[in-house]
């Protein structure tokens, strides 16, 4: 492997790096600000959970207003929640679409964006590592060829024949 291509790898993998813990990391600032938000224009109402599952959960509640509402997007950190359950929610009266269960907050994203950037850099790392591996292997493999090579070039003494002299 060519050393500028292994170098130009390592530098796109440590970017890849980069990129996925910013967004891991913005990940976390969009949770935090949509929770702002929620405190901000907080108003708490019982739901009833249409459909859950570990990733998505779909709500449905009628405000203080009379409207029936059910976020777009379903709720924040729907975990834990199962169908047909009624559970308190607080949501942006100013954008219904804004809400979460009761209680819960963006410290409960932590942790998988946390787990998300060590699991990345642990296989960028591996990769990196293997690239390295390769790379070196090759270069062994090359020089002692080019070591075999240069041997067979060389005149062998044990290979010279005299040439016959008469003793006459």
């Amino acid at each position: 492997m060519n050393p500028t291509i292994l170098r130009r790898t390592q530098y796109v993998l440590v970017l890849l790096g980069v990129v996925v813990s910013t967004m891991a990391l913005v990940l976390v600032a969009g949770c935090q600000r949509n929770d702002a938000q929620i405190d901000e224009n907080m108003a708490t109402v019982m739901a009833d959970v249409v459909s859950a599952d570990r990733l998505h959960a779909a709500v449905n509640f009628q405000t203080p207003d009379g409207n029936f509402h059910s976020p777009r997007l379903g709720l924040l950190y729907p975990t834990e929640l199962t169908q047909g359950q009624r559970i308190s929610v607080e949501y942006d009266a100013t954008n219904p679409d804004l809400a979460r269960p009761a209680g819960r907050n963006w410290t409960l994203a932590i942790i998988p964006a946390l787990s998300i950037i060590v699991l990345s850099w642990l296989i960028i790392g591996a990769v990196m590592v293997l690239l390295a591996e390769i790379h070196r292997r090759l270069n062994a493999r090359r020089a002692r060829a080019g070591t075999d090579r240069d041997k067979g070039d060389q005149d062998d003494p044990t290979d010279r024949v005299e040439p016959e002299t008469s003793n006459a």
